[in-house]
């Protein structure tokens, strides 16, 4: 087995990367860095999506493996403590490989098309002022939205930021996105639909700029910007992200341990 580590570079993980490493070279692993088949993640869900983005050229081939180094993450499946259970569990078993959604993102700016995929999300924000947008689904205007800015995430992103605008918690086996407002405007003048839209796999959105204005675009934990966007389509991508399960950890779990605080006795 080929296999690769990211962590997120403080003394624990960088100790426990190590450890990874000691265990895994008795049990005959070959460390490849380059060409991977398991990528692990040592950190946090920050760090998976750190591993995501590093090995994006190669997501068709690699599978992802977190490491929490404080409480259980939405990506990551495995404590500090458990790594030597963990890498015998990848000596020994064959996994189950988990698939999620990821989106794609094309960006059209008056030069160029940019390609992205995002594993969480993908949001849109105004730098100078408020954000002016036309947003079309399926190539039909929806709506023109006045506000902070947007968010469109995945299914298993759908528990970050855009659970804080109020957004829906979906179920990763859903292949979907969802629209997600920041401080839209609502008046007499101004109105937007003011809650989370879900798309299925076949619809595609279209976020088409309004005005000359800085925009600040975040990649999961990518940011750019630009000055000279003139549309951005998202849709769910044909890529999906696999990740490696060598034991049980359904979704709800995971939501309700991460929000609701306790176990199921």
């Amino acid at each position: 087995m080929k296999y690769a580590v990211i962590d997120r570079g403080d003394e624990l993980s960088k100790s426990l990367a190590r450890q990874f490493h000691t265990l895994a070279e008795k049990r005959g692993f070959v460390r490849h860095s380059d060409q991977p088949d398991i990528v692990i993640s040592i950190g946090g869900d920050g760090t998976l999506l750190e591993a995501f983005h590093t090995y994006v050229d190669r997501i068709a081939s690699v599978a992802f493996v977190g490491i929490h180094t404080g409480h259980l993450g939405f990506y990551a499946d495995w404590k500090a403590d458990e790594l030597e259970e963990l890498v015998a569990h990848m000596a020994e078993k064959q996994p189950q490989i988990v698939k999620y959604p990821l989106a794609q993102i094309e960006v059209e700016t008056s030069t160029d098309t940019l390609y992205y995929l995002a594993l969480n999300e993908f949001t849109l924000k105004g730098v100078d002022g408020t954000l002016v947008a036309q947003i079309d689904i399926n190539d039909e205007m929806f709506e023109m939205f006045r506000g902070d800015g947007i968010v469109i995430s995945t299914p298993s992103g759908s528990t970050a930021y855009n659970k804080s605008l109020g957004g829906a918690i979906v179920h990763p086996s859903i292949q979907s996105l969802q629209i997600a407002e920041i401080a839209s405007i609502n008046n007499r003048v101004f109105r937007t639909l003011g809650s989370s839209v879900l798309l299925p796999k076949h619809h595609h959105c279209d976020i088409i700029s309004r005005k000359e204005q800085r925009i600040q675009l975040a990649i999961d934990h990518v940011n750019q910007m630009h000055a000279d966007i003139r549309s951005i389509r998202c849709s769910v991508a044909s890529n999906v992200v696999s990740f490696a399960r060598y034991r049980p950890f359904p979704f709800w779990n995971r939501v309700r341990e991460a929000f609701l605080g306790y176990d199921v006795k």
